[in-house]
């Protein structure tokens, strides 16, 4: 018999948006707590929307012509300590090796927080000739960063994600690169998780520790802060010249390779949750869902299950032919309206139920997600609506976060202005900056908003930094952030 279990109720998020995030994170299922701060567990589907992720990246990658490659995890402490600015920035968030066995160690080992000095380190001893570039590295693993402030996706100890590294003859060859592999992480956010993005340099204070430049991709969250969802960097040749990285080029002359790096992790995830999510839940784009439909009998009696379990199984079987992940969810120790909340807390995209008077109808209730619109629609054609509707919601979701981004972004000319907006409206603030280090960080102290990136289309214009009154030429990108 089914029982009247209830769907946990989640925040909602006007009322607390942390702890919506948090109830959404656990609700859902995505994610649960380990023994230790900032380990979190990634459960089966949280894992599954991580797996779509990768598969989407990996064939990008693959396509570009990059080859995935394995490291260690443990870096030696004299290794970490060849590149000055990049150990001084990781310093506080590494954590330490001391005792292998009952032994203590010779040296620290460093668990990787980011695996540039290992590149580094096996390029010196592989990269001959310039027959030998470029090198075209991704490796998918997990890092540890020691955060003092954790939360499941946004800023955990461990997390997952990958990090491409790459090897060029030539700075056009790895400034190109760079940018590349920006714009893929852009395809990604746009094209498959409908996350729209700001694509735009870093300052020199918010790039990558050893980077020359940091190029970012930018994203609106409900709460109305700005999330980093990618990055990538260019090295010029500053690690190969600490690595002794050289190649005998065509020339014949000894020469220190171009380098760049680019990562993306779980956060996304999160990302994804804070951009589409609603007070039922997720809200999952059909491209990234790993259900798109679940179908839900309504029944009585094991004789009328078994009658629409089989029109279910012919439906479902059409679906998949089309590449449409279903789900039949025939649990007899719930109740239909559990299904439907369970399935609107995780965010699948269509949910179709049918019951005795449907099948005498030839009819099927569909739901979908995205606008919570239901109707009772044909069985006939089925398939093919729901092939369309995939597109659609795609689409729509997309739209709707592009209209509410557009709508948090707000030009200012004064101090005044700029601080009343943070504090009332919020968003992504335009405004003019001098250029200064020390204007940034005044700034980011009076108002806890940080320079998101230098937008690439900030097109040239002559004003006055809204702090220092000095001249400024074009506007940056402020938002308090994640």
């Amino acid at each position: 018999m089914a029982k009247d279990k209830k769907v946990e109720q989640i925040t909602d998020m006007e009322k607390d948006f942390a702890q919506w995030f948090t109830d959404v994170c656990t609700k859902a299922e995505l994610v649960d707590y380990s023994g230790v701060k900032g380990c979190y567990i990634m459960r089966p589907y949280g894992y599954a929307i991580w797996e779509n992720i990768q598969q989407i990246l990996d064939g990008m990658f693959k396509r570009d012509g990059h080859t995935n490659v394995a490291m260690p995890m443990l870096i030696p402490e004299s290794l970490l300590q060849k590149e000055k600015d990049h150990v001084e920035g990781f310093a506080p968030e590494c954590a330490w090796v001391t005792v292998g066995g009952s032994e203590e160690l010779p040296e620290r080992l460093c668990i990787r927080p980011t695996s540039e000095t290992l590149f580094c380190d096996h390029w010196s001893h592989v990269v001959h000739s310039w027959r030998d570039l470029p090198m075209l590295y991704n490796q998918w693993c997990s890092v540890l960063r020691w955060e003092k402030t954790t939360r499941p996706f946004l800023r955990g100890r461990e997390f997952l994600w990958q990090e491409g590294h790459t090897l060029h003859a030539t700075e056009e060859e790895a400034r190109k690169e760079t940018l590349q592999q920006l714009e893929v992480y852009a395809d990604l956010c746009e094209n498959y998780l409908a996350m729209p993005v700001i694509r735009g340099n870093k300052t020199d204070k918010e790039k990558f520790a050893g980077a020359v430049n940091t190029y970012t991709i930018e994203c609106m969250m409900h709460d109305k802060k700005a999330l980093q969802s990618g990055t990538s960097h260019y090295f010029g040749q500053g690690f190969a010249e600490q690595f002794n990285i050289t190649f005998t080029d065509k020339d014949n002359q000894q020469k220190h390779p171009y380098q760049t790096s680019w990562g993306l992790s779980t956060r996304i995830i999160g990302g994804l949750i804070m951009t589409h999510g609603d007070n039922n839940g997720l809200v999952l784009p059909p491209k990234l869902a790993p259900i798109q439909v679940v179908m839900v009998p309504i029944y009585k009696g094991e004789d009328q299950l078994a009658e629409i379990r089989t029109r279910f199984g012919a439906i479902a079987e059409q679906l998949k032919a089309r590449g449409i992940s279903v789900k039949v969810d025939d649990r007899d120790n719930v109740r239909s309206g559990f299904k439907f909340a369970e399935y609107e807390l995780k965010g699948v995209p269509v949910r179709l139920a049918m019951g005795p008077r449907d099948m005498e109808n030839g009819t099927i209730e569909l739901v979908r997600r995205d606008t919570l619109e239901k109707e009772t629609v044909p069985q006939e054609g089925l398939v093919e609506r729901i092939e369309g509707l995939m597109a659609e919601i795609q689409q729509n979701i997309f739209s709707k976060a592009l209209a509410y981004r557009e709508s948090m972004i707000t030009r200012v000319d004064t101090w005044e202005e700029f601080k009343e907006v943070l504090d009332k409206k919020g968003g992504f603030v335009l405004a003019h900056w001098d250029g200064t280090v020390e204007t940034e960080v005044a700034i980011k102290d009076a108002t806890k908003a940080t320079i998101r990136c230098i937008p690439f289309d900030a097109p040239d214009e002559e004003g006055k930094c809204i702090f220092s009154g000095k001249p400024s030429h074009r506007r940056v990108l402020f938002a308090r952030s994640y």
